[in-house]
């Protein structure tokens, strides 16, 4: 009996992958937005933003926020 590896990412379907996607697009830009929208009104973007609490730079912190929200929903 052979035994056959079959990776992790062999069992994504493309359509979960583009729904993930699209999904990670959405929370970007609505993440993104908070970001621009309290930097503009001179806030602490940070504390708004789940895990982006340590980023450095602004899209860092965005990217960080918007895969533990995404990890949250799944």
């Amino acid at each position: 009996m052979s035994h056959e590896f079959v990776g992790a990412h062999s069992t994504h379907r493309a359509g979960s992958l583009e729904g993930f996607r699209g999904l990670f697009v959405v929370i970007f830009i609505a993440f993104l937005f908070v970001a621009l929208a309290s930097m503009l009104f001179t806030q602490d973007w940070r504390t708004f933003l789940p895990g982006a609490e340590g980023a450095r730079s602004m899209l860092g912190g965005v990217k960080t926020a918007v895969y533990t929200v995404i990890s949250q929903l799944s």
